[in-house]
């Protein structure tokens, strides 16, 4: 078989590059070692960034539709409720940022969303393809599988997570730390005995060895629980056990467990690969990246690896843009990844608090070479900051960014034409969140060039990502 990408992982990361790709007009293929979607609900939390992203792919509605808002805490002890803890500092919706909050969806669910939207675009997975081995060849990669063609791809996205069989192949390291010594059990559970309104949180007491937390999944009749357990020990995840566990260190009994219907085991880690890339093979997602998963980071920072990476590949193999433009994938996300961890790792350690660091509307790319900011004085938003909401001439500007196109804002500046079929022109007068100029809108939503007319070097970046 031939194709343009092959990408390795049905997960979210997979899925959404194959989104992206779909909709690009680049032949991709997604192959996937196991016989379906992932089933269990672990990634839970998607980000208001995130929240942008599933807007620019066309799947917001769904997902909205398919989830909800993060419930309070509910503290017990001694089989008490004792009052209310909020998970994470408020914050309220604005023109410019208008998804304030995190939204609560499974990861099975969002991922039958994101399979959706693929098919809708003539993309397709290949379930069941374990690849095996994967050959570099002047023109490309040749993947091998344990049953079934080998494929031969122009590139190939390692999205198989944090034991990535491309990473290991290719023999690039991954540098990290165990977050804390202490294993962690998760299950998708079904119970009754505890209200839907609260995120219900039982701290360690005596002899139990470790907090639980029952957790209302939205949309859905399960909850999410966690444990810890002792470092050294292992969870028994039979439902037995399971039961056994939530008598242990709650008020319900094992009768009120009615069903477990996914269950694992691991031990946080926070883990950054060496490199990215090696010649045409990429690093995405969990294969680039290991987060704890406290402050819901690690699916969204992978997502959005997936939407730096997609419009790159779409310029280099459908618009003529240069092969270097691929460089910046690891120039820009490795850096945001490495930042990710930390925080990641702070939360998880009770050293940071969920809030404004952990809805990611703040990454961005200032210091990346394809981000050209040419004013002496630039106003609030500058190349390489994430391009935000707003109304510009009766036109929502989210709106005006969907899709795979370039957007140029002319704002409180005279009117420029068009520079060409794939860029949207949209003018109106200086705006609030954007000052006074000219912004090149990344068909990621990031800001590429900034300047006061055209003649500060349009011209020539329109060029260098291949629109010229």
């Amino acid at each position: 078989m031939e194709t343009d990408v092959l990408v390795v992982g049905a997960g979210p990361t997979g899925l959404t590059l194959g989104i992206d790709l779909a909709r690009r007009g680049v032949d991709a293929l997604v192959v996937e070692r196991e016989e379906g979607l992932f089933p269990g609900s672990r990634g839970k939390g998607l980000q208001p960034r995130t929240l942008e992203l599933f807007d620019d792919l066309g799947v917001l509605d769904a997902i909205r539709a398919a989830g909800g808002s993060y419930p309070a805490a509910m503290i017990w002890r001694d089989g008490e409720r004792v009052g209310e803890h909020r998970m994470s500092d408020p914050a309220e919706p604005s023109e410019s940022a208008p998804y304030a909050e995190p939204w609560m969806v499974p990861q099975w669910r969002t991922q039958e969303i994101l399979l959706a939207r693929l098919e809708e675009l003539g993309g397709k997975v290949a379930f069941g393809r374990h690849m095996t081995g994967l050959t570099p060849q002047a023109d490309g990669v040749r993947a091998e599988f344990a049953a079934g063609e080998p494929v031969h791809a122009r590139h190939l996205v390692a999205a198989d997570g944090g034991r990535s069989t491309v990473r290991r192949a290719l023999g690039i390291g991954m540098t990290g730390e165990t977050v804390a010594p202490d294993p962690l059990l998760v299950a998708d559970v079904r119970l009754t005995g505890l209200d839907r309104g609260h995120w219900h949180m039982f701290p360690p007491q005596g002899e139990t060895g470790g907090f639980l937390s029952l957790c209302p999944l939205a949309g859905t009749e399960e909850f999410q629980l966690v444990a810890q357990f002792p470092a050294g020990a292992r969870a028994d995840l039979s439902a037995d056990g399971i039961r056994e566990l939530v008598a242990a260190r709650s008020p319900l009994s094992p009768e009120d467990v009615t069903e477990v219907r996914w269950a694992s085991q691991f031990r946080p880690r926070a883990a950054l690969a060496d490199r990215f890339r090696a010649g045409r093979v990429f690093l995405a997602g969990d294969a680039a990246h290991v987060h704890s998963p406290a402050g819901g980071q690690g699916l969204n920072t992978s997502v959005q690896d997936a939407w730096n990476l997609g419009w790159k590949l779409g310029a280099v193999l459908r618009d003529g843009a240069p092969a270097a433009l691929l460089d910046t994938y690891e120039e820009e996300r490795r850096p945001v990844a490495a930042d990710v961890l930390g925080l990641s790792t702070g939360v998880h350690r009770g050293e940071v608090r969920r809030g404004e660091a952990t809805r990611q509307l703040g990454v961005g790319y200032r210091t990346s070479s394809l981000s050209r900011e040419t004013r002496p004085d630039p106003g609030p938003v500058r190349a390489g900051d994430r391009a935000p909401d707003g109304t510009v001439g009766g036109v929502r500007l989210f709106d005006a960014f969907r899709g795979p196109h370039w957007t140029l804002l002319a704002l409180g500046v005279p009117a420029v034409p068009a520079p060409g079929a794939p860029v949207r022109v949209v003018h109106g007068p200086a705006h609030e969140a954007y000052g006074t100029g000219l912004f090149l809108i990344r068909p990621d939503g990031y800001v590429g060039w900034a300047g006061g007319s055209v003649a500060d070097g349009l011209a020539e970046y329109l060029a260098l990502v291949g629109l010229a």
